[in-house]
């Protein structure tokens, strides 16, 4: 008598899937913190510090030059 295929177990191997899985993302990792991280750390930093300054600087020198504008 013949079992019927949904009820054989299945030949998936998880455990060398996830072993993969993380040596891929290891060397990614790895690749990422190579001799440019620090750099690209710190500007990722001032460039957030910067992103919202420079969005605000913009509003006042439009509004300064509407001013300017107005007044001339």
């Amino acid at each position: 008598m013949s079992t019927p295929q949904s009820l054989t177990h299945s030949q998936v191997d998880f455990v060398t899937d996830d072993f993969e899985a993380l040596a891929s993302h290891m060397r990614h990792c790895a690749r990422a913190h190579g001799r440019w991280f620090s750099m690209r750390s710190h500007m990722q930093r001032v460039r957030a510090l910067a992103a919202g300054r420079i969005v605000t600087m913009a509003c006042v020198a439009a509004a300064f030059g509407i001013g300017l504008f107005a007044i001339a």
